[in-house]
């Protein structure tokens, strides 16, 4: 997202009542091979094909549907996740506010209106974060401020299997 984004959350350790743990019957990512080589650990947006890949292999990785950057709002480049939150509160950044000036400042995590879904990871250096979404319809497509959207399911998949310091790549 342009502008900044306000990631207030509880650890997950504190976060008792919402286990993370992998939901392979629910999560939507399918095991797949990849024609690059990237270090297992690796997350893989694909911009134009609205994917990221966890790479788990040499190879091979697992595939998630994602929303991502709207015209204009994309960007690519390398990074890693410098942050882990459960069910975090977000301040409109000034983008987006000045798209929608009668948001309110801050909305609390957990709230259908918070468009961080259940779990956020923050990108070092940057404005953007891989996040859940309480808007389902909006996976694969073009509709974002410039995060990476997941279905919820989706996000807490990855956020068990990554860490602070997986590498980001967005193509």
């Amino acid at each position: 997202m342009r502008g900044k984004i306000l990631l207030v959350a509880v650890a997950a350790t504190a976060a008792g009542a919402f286990a993370l743990t992998p939901h392979g019957a629910q999560a939507r990512g399918e095991t797949v091979t990849m024609k690059e080589t990237f270090m297992p650990g690796t997350i893989v947006v694909r911009t134009n094909e609205r994917h990221l890949y966890y790479v788990v292999g040499y190879g091979q990785a697992i595939r998630y549907p994602v929303g991502v950057g709207r015209a204009g709002k994309q960007w690519a480049g390398t990074s890693y996740i410098d942050g882990k939150y459960i069910r975090p509160d977000w301040a409109p950044p000034a983008a987006v506010r000045h798209d929608h000036p009668n948001l309110p400042k801050v909305i609390k995590g957990g709230s259908p209106r918070n468009p961080m879904g259940v779990a956020a990871m923050s990108f070092a250096g940057s404005e953007y974060a891989i996040h859940g979404t309480n808007q389902p319809g909006s996976i694969g497509h073009f509709v974002s401020y410039g995060c990476i959207r997941m279905f919820n399911e989706d996000v807490k998949d990855l956020y068990s299997r990554v860490s602070v310091g997986t590498r980001v790549v967005v193509q």
